[in-house]
């Protein structure tokens, strides 16, 4: 038995101290009784040689708000109207979460499951019952090992850090995943996730090698313990449905020593909407070692007082700027890329740029947790399978005029490796025959219910433009792109038939066995949310 030394006898009594008093304090508050012998509950499944006492945040702590609020990402969420849950549990260690499982199972309360909290709906954060938050932030540890080419990387951690672990080791490897480093690896890894290297290795999911989590039984599983229907559904198919995921085991990807990045913007009036047009077909098609994003918005044109299209293309490119001019030249000479538009840096320096940080600020900023502001924002997504016409995209472009500068377009190029991997072999089934993927970003810093209503409408208006544009029967939609105009788990009653409204436009053909595999795996649906995958109507509980 560990002897406790004099000097932390103090600190852990005051410790327990604050503890009980913020039990006394919330059982007084006249929340419901079950929330609070849940809180003795996990006071009790606490193992001694790990206490569970530091890693509890009820609302009367000090702490609560800041530990809360630290990863809302989407400021439609942090309203003094938005329910608060009763409680938030940052997990230390493994048990610590099986005790959060044993004890939200026995009185029936709603865990919530947060990583970085760049779920777009606040699904990790936010519900209409009473819940709980189990953050993953302080399980964030990061194993390199650039012997076998893989690394293990804990669930709490941001893709900025997974990054910069992998380069302090090695110059010429990386990780196909995204360009926002203050994105939580949890979530971005479980819903499948994509960066501008897919088009060379494919989606994050694809990288995945192994994992581990608890399951609703509070089993600690790795890949082989849990199977391969299990590990299949947890790359790409969601975390949250299915357990609690700490960690992956990825796989590296080789990058050169110098990778090449270029940003190039086109009004209408510079022929945006021919260069536009041949980007469809020479994105999807051109190299694997390009990847061209293209983003279209409005802008104030030069003639004063009117509004224009604008056409910005940024890519990474892995090689040397004279192999990427010379490429271009010949496949995209519309373009007019340069050897001066060009910026040749290291690939870990290529995130700096993607996340519009200047690429010469210290690398160490992308241990920085925080984004570099926060805004309200709607997302929305779709994809495209045939190329628009250039009256198309003249509509497009006066359409988006028309709402004023409130939605911007984001085009993702696919091909390449994503054209080469099965539909099935993971959840996300949007691989060949799609040229590109749409995110529909509506961005605003305004407070108030005019502003959402605005906004969220345009959003709305421009993706009901482009039916006629993307992928039908089903519309196509991003699982990490959440949206609950897709249709929403009312009160988490678990109806297969609304979950398949919304699932069968995130993962098509594969909707059904992810239902079978949690059908199975979690039969009464403890792991849920608004738009968890459902079990099979003859197991609801």
């Amino acid at each position: 038995m560990e002897v406790i030394s004099p000097q932390r006898i103090q600190p852990l009594l005051f410790l327990i101290i604050v503890v009980l008093f913020s039990i006394v304090a919330f059982s007084a508050s006249g929340e419901n009784a079950a929330q609070n012998t849940f809180l003795r509950c996990l006071l009790n499944n606490s193992e001694p040689s790990h206490p569970i006492l530091s890693a509890i945040f009820t609302t009367n702590n000090d702490s609560f708000s800041s530990v809360l609020q630290a990863h809302v990402r989407n400021l439609r969420f942090n309203t003094s109207t938005t329910r608060k849950p009763f409680l938030i549990l940052t997990p230390l260690h493994v048990s610590h979460i099986q005790a959060s499982i044993i004890c939200a199972k026995n009185h029936k309360l709603l865990m919530k499951i947060r990583s970085g909290g760049h779920d777009y709906e606040g699904v990790s954060y936010v519900a209409s019952q009473p819940f709980f938050i189990l953050d993953m932030f302080r399980l964030r540890s990061i194993e390199v090992d650039i012997d076998s080419e893989t690394a293990w990387v804990q669930t709490g951690a941001t893709l900025g850090e997974l990054y910069y672990r992998i380069a302090e080791k090695s110059k010429t490897h990386g990780f196909p995943a995204g360009v926002c480093p203050s994105v939580g690896v949890g979530g971005h890894i479980s819903g499948g996730g994509y960066g501008n290297m897919m088009r060379k290795y494919g989606l994050t999911v694809d990288n995945v090698i192994d994992a581990q989590m608890v399951d609703v039984e509070g089993r600690l599983l790795d890949r082989k313990s849990m199977g391969e229907d299990l590990f299949w559904a947890i790359t790409g198919g969601g975390g949250s449905s299915f357990g609690v995921i700490i960690a992956y085991k990825i796989k590296l990807v080789r990058v050169p020593d110098t990778v090449t990045v270029f940003k190039v913007t086109k009004t209408l009036e510079q022929n945006a909407t021919d260069i536009v047009y041949k980007w469809q077909h020479v994105a999807p098609a051109i190299s694997h070692d390009l990847f061209i994003r293209l983003i279209l918005d409005v802008v104030n044109n030069t003639q004063k007082g009117t509004k224009t299209g604008r056409a910005t293309f940024v890519a990474l490119f892995l090689g040397d700027s004279k192999s990427l001019v010379s490429l271009l030249n010949e496949k995209f000479p519309e373009l007019g890329v340069k050897l001066s538009d060009s910026i040749e840096t290291s690939w870990l320096r290529s995130v700096l740029f993607f996340a519009d940080i200047n690429i010469s600020e210290p690398v160490e900023i992308l241990l920085d947790r925080q984004p570099k502001s926060l805004i309200y924002l709607k997302r929305k997504s779709d994809y495209v399978k045939k190329a628009i016409s250039r009256a198309g995209l003249e509509g497009i472009s006066k359409k988006m005029i028309e709402l004023d500068n409130t939605v911007t377009l984001y085009f993702n190029p696919y091909g390449g490796r994503m054209s080469e991997i099965p539909s099935t072999a993971s959840p996300f089934p949007h691989r060949a025959g799609n040229l590109w993927k749409i995110q529909y970003q509506a961005n605003w810093n305004q407070a108030g219910k005019e502003f959402v209503d605005h906004y969220i409408n345009n959003a709305r208006i421009l993706h009901k433009y482009m039916s006629s544009f993307v992928s039908k029967n089903p519309r196509g939609a991003f699982f990490n792109y959440r949206d609950f105009d897709l249709g929403i788990n009312q009160n988490g009653n678990n109806s297969y038939t609304e979950g398949r409204v919304y699932g069968v436009e995130y993962f098509k053909n594969n909707f059904e066995r992810l239902v079978k595999i949690k059908t199975k795996v979690d039969p009464h649906n403890f792991f849920r949310n608004e738009q968890s995958i459902p079990t099979l109507p003859h197991m609801t509980s």
